[in-house]
């Protein structure tokens, strides 16, 4: 597959995972449209796999990152899943911005990666400004607005320190390897999840509902993640980062002419805090590199 066109296989799967997840949990419940997702996405997985005969390792390493991989993402997802209920697409979309700025800061504590810059320092707290002005204008939406967007939030720093988590333990399985060990993992953790909420298969399945469910387990659970890592390993790290800019916007976009959401001006302007603060911490080092200070004309 072409790098263009992976490049923007991702954005349009990120762009459109929010809304999905809203919903595949129309007339089914959350606990239930999370764990039909990742039980499609196992199925996939495995039949991929045996299909190009892909190795699937189970050295300790590989046993370790699955484990971190698949705790992480059942936290991510089923606090997703549950904040939907009360919250936006396009607000999930925007607090799942904050991503690689809290990767940033989970890899300078853990992994001692990085150094605190002046550009990264800003970036991090134009961030948290642009996170208080989402939540300012989260909030009062609705009955559960402010749990959903702090579940939200937890569910975004799970995943996040779950990268870092999967860093320190430097795996190197195959790309649909690790999806599927992930998924694994995870996958009764979720049914466990499903039958202390609920328990009960719904009577009626909504058309809206299983095709949104279906759509999560192909492309959100499996193709999304081999091709995001298909773009790392071809793609500079700079140019990956775009795509973080990007899902953000168009998902509060199609969550307000696709499924009627209100988009406050606070979540504007929230949203465009986290995109320069995104600007700022990766690229500000370069940036600054390039103004003339003390330069003789």
């Amino acid at each position: 597959m072409s790098l263009p066109a992976a490049f923007v296989s991702v954005i349009l799967i990120w762009s459109t995972t929010p809304l999905a997840i809203k919903w595949s949990a129309l007339g089914v419940g959350f606990s239930f449209a999370v764990f039909s997702r990742m039980a499609i996405g196992v199925l996939l997985c495995a039949v991929l796999l045996a299909l190009f005969r892909v190795r699937f390792p189970l050295h300790r390493k590989a046993l370790l990152a699955y484990v971190a991989g698949g705790v992480s993402m059942f936290g991510a997802m089923a606090l997703t899943y549950w904040s939907a209920q009360y919250i936006s697409s396009g607000m999930i979309s925007v607090l799942f911005g904050l991503s690689p700025l809290i990767t940033s800061l989970g890899a300078m504590v853990w992994l001692k990666e990085e150094a605190f810059t002046p550009s990264k320092l800003a970036g991090m707290l134009l961030g948290l400004l642009g996170l208080a002005l989402v939540f300012r204008g989260g909030l009062g939406l609705g009955e559960g607005s402010s749990a959903g967007l702090v579940a939200l939030f937890v569910a975004v720093s799970a995943q996040s320190l779950g990268l870092v988590w999967l860093k320190r333990i430097g795996d190197d399985s195959p790309p649909l390897a690790m999806t599927l060990g992930t998924l694994v993992v995870a996958l009764p953790l979720f049914f466990m999840a499903w039958l202390l909420a609920d328990g009960h298969v719904p009577a009626a399945l909504p058309e809206r509902a299983v095709a949104a469910t279906v759509y999560l387990g192909v492309f959100g659970s499996v193709l999304g993640f081999v091709l995001y890592y298909y773009l790392i390993k071809h793609m500079e790290a700079g140019r990956i980062a775009l795509i973080t800019l990007i899902t953000p916007v168009m998902a509060l976009l199609l969550g307000h002419g696709l499924n009627n959401e209100e988009v406050l001006p606070q979540v504007w302007l929230g949203t465009l805090c986290i995109l320069l603060g995104l600007c700022l911490h990766r690229w500000g080092a370069q940036w600054l590199a390039y103004v003339p200070i003390g330069r003789d004309r």
